[in-house]
């Protein structure tokens, strides 16, 4: 695809310029089918003289007293009001089929995706004349085009960013293929309406000419005048039906006609009943016409005032005579005004939409520019990119539906849009190949990690290697990318041997989790049975029942993780037991440490143990410095008499502590001699 075949215009459908209606616009994107439609519509029927100069015609038909000169008809004939209506008029004038091409609606293409551009395509072709679909197929073909270049560039950068060949590029799409055939079946269409249509406008030519020889032959007919005169007006009525002829004879053929009517006109002039006859009705219709006109300058829908205008000046010129000498320049003039109130309404118009353009233009420069700033930023990381490409994305779309620019800049901006995306397309390029290496590396450490993975799967030592699956699990979300081929695969053969292990293991523990199951259901049984527990009031009887509870409750065993609460429970039911027991409180707290350190205590390993070990000496060391300070405090109350209320506080919690520090002494104690 070709630099020229991908030139887009920037807002779509190319407007006709307002100034120049004959000219209708330059074709940014130039196809077949459009040099086919130029080449063709040239042999249509061109009507470019001026109202004005059917006046002209008028002249000569007139009284010979009543003749006026030629240039003052050629005065009128520089009304460039008139002569824009007449020139635009020349495609339409002769071929009423186009009025459908006027009333046929364009929608908002913009917002269309590739498959509904592509569908709405097809049914144009199917449902409306093909001669009357070009405004709408450009509009199409325009926003299908840069919607596919936009894909193509996509397509591009993620071969490119893959390590691929820029020459080595090459991307289809089903989409793309039902479009060209749609577009194919178009041009083919076209190819042959315009055949047909050439075939016809010969035909045409041959009846035109014949009709004029038809009427050179009644101005030396010997019937009477009345006879030749109807004979006359049939022949006019023929001209008037006999459709559009080649353009580039259009001229010659009715210059001819004209000639040869004013001839007769000359003859008819020996009769003046049936001339005056003549000039009525022409003015009777004229008239109409003239109020047809002045009713369309009132009417606010421009196109529709202007395109209703062409087919009045059509009628004035092909349809009507000349009307007396005393009506001519009133019902040219009235004529004249209404065309010319129309055409100015017409100008205004097209000055305030080109005023809404040149806004639509300044919104879509100021999105190039936040286009190229983001092409111009420094961030260079991939989390940076793939910020900055969902905002061009945005960027993108904004530009494509913030309507249309005027035509004189349209190709400008296009270009402009999208250079300005291939620079940031270029660098983001850049950047993704300058990270192939590192992803090649990352590979490398992907499959040394798969690697362990395998070789640990079917590994038994399940408390030595499930901290080792995990690490590895670990290293491999902070390893970063790797090439995108290789992504899927990889991952796959290492989840799969991560997998692999973990199901084991926990298929390990289910059946674990059977026998700690079955534990906590003996333990909640043996707490209720505690909770229930009736002591008899003898200390040394209570205590070795409390026990032997004790030693049933650690002989079953652990329960299942989320299940250890109940050991709390179990510990202070014990201390209710405890409680009710009717003993020394020293011996009965070194009952319940002893209790307490057969949970601590465990086959190699002493963690528990020292940590309680450290808590008493902390204890102790606490307890010594309040006793200290207490004994401190006894020598500021030396004088006075031990009955005094302080003083016996003072003694009183320094035979507390000393208590508790014998306790916590022998805990130390006991806790040494556990290991």
């Amino acid at each position: 695809m070709s630099e020229k075949e991908n030139l887009q215009d920037a807002d779509g459908k190319i407007e006709i310029d307002a100034t120049n209606s004959s000219q209708k616009s330059k074709e940014v994107d130039t196809t077949a089918e459009e040099v086919l439609e130029e080449t063709n519509e040239s042999t249509e029927t061109e009507v470019s003289e001026t109202a004005a100069a059917t006046d002209n015609t008028e002249a000569t038909e007139a009284d010979a007293e009543d003749t006026v000169t030629a240039s003052e008809e050629q005065t009128k004939a520089t009304d460039a009001h008139v002569e824009e209506i007449e020139e635009s008029n020349a495609e339409d004038a002769e071929d009423e089929a186009n009025a459908e091409r006027h009333e046929l609606e364009s929608k908002d293409y913009h917002s269309m995706s590739m498959e509904q551009l592509t569908i709405e395509f097809e049914q144009l072709i199917e449902n409306h004349k093909i001669q009357n679909i070009k405004s709408q197929v450009e509009e199409i073909k325009s926003e299908f085009n840069s919607k596919f270049d936009a894909l193509l560039d996509e397509k591009k950068e993620e071969f490119l960013s893959e390590g691929g060949n820029e020459i080595d590029f090459y991307y289809a799409s089903p989409v793309k293929k039902r479009f060209n055939n749609a577009f194919k079946s178009y041009r083919n269409n076209l190819n042959a309406y315009y055949k047909e249509r050439e075939n016809n406008l010969k035909a045409n030519l041959e009846k035109r000419l014949q009709i004029i020889e038809e009427i050179k032959g009644l101005v030396n007919a010997e019937e009477n005048i009345n006879t030749t005169y109807k004979q006359f007006k049939d022949l006019q009525e023929q001209w008037r039906n006999a459709g559009p002829i080649p353009r580039d004879r259009y001229n010659n053929a009715w210059n001819s006609y004209h000639h040869h009517v004013e001839i007769f006109y000359d003859v008819l002039h020996l009769n003046r009943d049936l001339r005056d006859m003549d000039f009525k009705h022409n003015l009777e219709q004229k008239t109409k016409i003239i109020e047809r006109a002045e009713e369309l300058a009132k009417d606010d829908n421009i196109n529709r005032s202007f395109r209703e205008l062409q087919v009045l000046h059509k009628l004035w010129k092909e349809d009507l005579g000349p009307v007396a000498r005393e009506h001519r320049d009133d019902i040219w003039e009235r004529f004249s005004n209404a065309t010319k109130t129309i055409h100015d309404k017409r100008q205004a118009y097209y000055a305030d939409l080109d005023k809404a353009r040149e806004k639509n233009l300044e919104l879509k420069e100021g999105i190039i520019i936040k286009i190229e700033a983001v092409a111009a930023d420094t961030g260079n990381s991939h989390q940076s990119w793939q910020k900055k490409i969902k905002t061009i994305e945005a960027l993108r779309e904004e530009f494509f539906n913030a309507g249309k620019v005027p035509q004189k800049v349209n190709e400008a901006t296009w270009s402009k849009f999208k250079g300005a995306v291939r620079v940031f397309n270029r660098n983001k390029n850049n950047f993704y190949k300058n990270l192939k290496k590192d992803q090649y590396d990352n590979l490398e450490k992907k499959k040394a990690l798969i690697q362990i993975a395998l070789d640990n799967k079917d590994n038994e030592d399940f408390e030595a290697t499930t901290p080792l699956m995990k690490k590895i699990q670990s290293d491999w979300k902070k390893i970063g990318h790797v090439p995108r081929k290789d992504s899927d695969k990889i991952w796959k053969e290492f989840k799969g041997a991560c997998n692999a292990y973990f199901d084991r293991l926990h298929a390990e523990r289910n059946e674990a989790n059977k026998e700690l199951m079955a534990a906590y259901e003996q333990k909640t049984a043996l707490l209720q049975e505690v909770n229930a527990l009736e002591l008899s009031g003898k200390p040394e009887k209570d205590i070795e029942t409390i026990k032997e509870r004790i030693s049933a409750w650690k002989a079953i065993g652990h329960v299942p993780q989320n299940k250890r609460y109940i050991d709390g429970k179990f510990n202070k039911a014990l201390d209710n037991l405890f409680g009710k027991l009717d003993m020394d409180k020293e011996k009965l707290e070194m009952i319940k440490f002893e209790n307490k350190l057969e949970n601590l205590s465990k086959p190699n390993d002493t963690r528990l143990l020292d940590n309680e070990q450290n808590f008493i000496r902390k204890k102790i060391s606490e307890i010594k410095g309040e006793i200290n300070q207490l004994e401190n405090n006894m020598q500021f109350f030396s004088n006075v008499d031990e009955s005094n209320p302080l003083v016996k506080d003072v003694i009183n919690n320094i035979e507390k502590h000393k208590k508790g520090l014998s306790i916590w002494v022998q805990k130390l104690k006991k806790v040494k001699s556990m290991y």
